[in-house]
């Protein structure tokens, strides 16, 4: 398995200048090999290739006066940033193809100085390394100081270098992880958990455990709406609107960090504590169009879920996503029925046939762990409930949850 570890980089001026030529460098390259593309299409030719590009947008190119400058970087940079306008052509092809899984992709599109994240690419033939100072040698960059926050478990196969929005720099490295070496770090765990994921709680757990919304982006509201403010009075293309830009991008990224942090560290006490997971797969695109957008987004569970995957797999820990249309908040999770829809404001009902009461979200945690599977008796038997004789008022044709499944 392949992951990446990310450390922040500290260059200095002349590192500065020499990444900024080697970002500008690598987005010519990238903009040329879409130009010939694009190019070739309208003439009606057959696509050039790989090699071809590569010989004529970098080899011949630096022998021209226009494209001299080419040469002041490494040459690894410009033949990986060809390899990424490969990758962008043939996501596009296999979304059109309707091959590739997930969402759509669009055609690649020219890159500008102005985009909010630019990055290049070292491989292991660039022959860059770690010195025995800890900095980061990079060919025709220098020794760059590194912030190491934890130790490589491997040597890298490869590195990024990039820089955000906010100024930052960050040097993610490609590590080749063993699967059976992740497996015994993590205790042994017979547990198994289902989460409700919300918006009144980030999370409630078929245990019981509410996990609070930290809520990171309501809580910055008011710094955001200043800054933003502020630029907003700048001229345009002023040194003060920069400036202003800068404080914005830094105060956007303090609030994705926290988040980020937060969903980390839930996720790896979650899949050091327990062998199975389930979680419902929510419609965020779908929320995110009613007048929860912002909370919706806020809260994020499509990253922390994405967490939670990745790290199962890593681990050897079991992850079930259950549909997002099995109705967890409708059904008693005591004797089995269904109760039928409720409203958003409704946090505690009680069941019609065996009148247990529930906790909302409580419930709706043990139902998705039900429904997963994960739900075992001291046997290791698995526990359904019985089938119950549908009530007087639920006969007839029962059509999708009318609430949203966030609750």
């Amino acid at each position: 398995m392949q992951l990446r570890y990310a450390f922040r980089l500290y260059p200095d001026t002349g590192q500065q200048r020499a990444l900024a030529r080697a970002f500008g460098c690598a987005r010519v390259v990238f903009n040329d090999a879409v130009r010939a593309r694009e190019d070739a299409r309208a003439a009606g030719q057959p696509f050039p290739g790989a090699g071809e590009l590569s010989t004529r947008l970098i080899t011949e190119a630096k022998r021209t006066v226009e494209r001299s400058w080419l040469g002041e970087v490494s040459a690894v940079v410009l033949q990986q940033s060809l390899r990424d306008a490969e990758a962008a052509y043939r996501n596009f092809f296999a979304s059109l193809k309707g091959t590739r899984k997930g969402p759509k992709a669009g055609a690649p599109r020219f890159k500008s100085r102005r985009d909010a994240r630019q990055s290049i690419r070292f491989t292991a033939n660039a022959r860059w390394n770690i010195t025995d100072s800890g900095r980061l040698n990079l060919p025709k960059i220098g020794a760059v100081k590194v912030k190491w926050s934890r130790t490589l478990p491997t040597a890298p196969t490869s590195v990024t270098v990039i820089k955000d929005s906010a100024g930052r720099f960050f040097a993610s490295f490609v590590i080749d992880t063993d699967p059976a070496a992740d497996a015994n770090r993590m205790p042994q765990s017979d547990r198994s958990i289902g989460i409700d994921l919300g918006l009144t709680h980030f999370a409630v757990l078929s245990t019981g455990e509410k996990i609070d919304s930290p809520r990171f982006l309501r809580r910055a509201e008011k710094k955001l709406k200043k800054a933003q403010k502020n630029l907003s009075r700048k001229q345009k293309g002023s040194k003060n609107r920069a400036k202003a830009r800068l404080k914005v991008a830094r105060a956007h990224t303090e609030v994705t960090d926290a988040r980020k942090e937060f969903h980390h560290q839930l996720s790896t006490r979650l899949i050091s504590e327990n062998q199975g997971i389930a979680v419902e797969s929510l419609s965020v695109a779908g929320l995110a169009r009613t007048r929860l957008a912002k909370s919706v987004h806020d809260a994020g569970w499509t990253a922390f879920v994405n967490m939670l995957e990745y790290k199962a797999e890593r681990y050897g820990r079991t992850l079930v996503r259950i549909g997002r249309f099995e109705p967890t908040s409708q059904t008693c999770s005591t004797c089995g029925v269904k109760d039928g829809p409720k409203p958003l404001n409704v946090r505690e009902w009680t069941c019609t046939v065996c009148g247990t009461l529930h906790d909302r979200d409580h419930n709706a945690a043990i139902n998705v762990k039900t429904a997963a599977g994960l739900a075992v008796t001291a046997c290791g038997a698995p526990i359904r409930p019985e089938p119950v004789l549908a009530q007087r008022e639920e006969t007839g044709s029962h059509g999708f949850p009318t609430e949203p499944r966030a609750a």
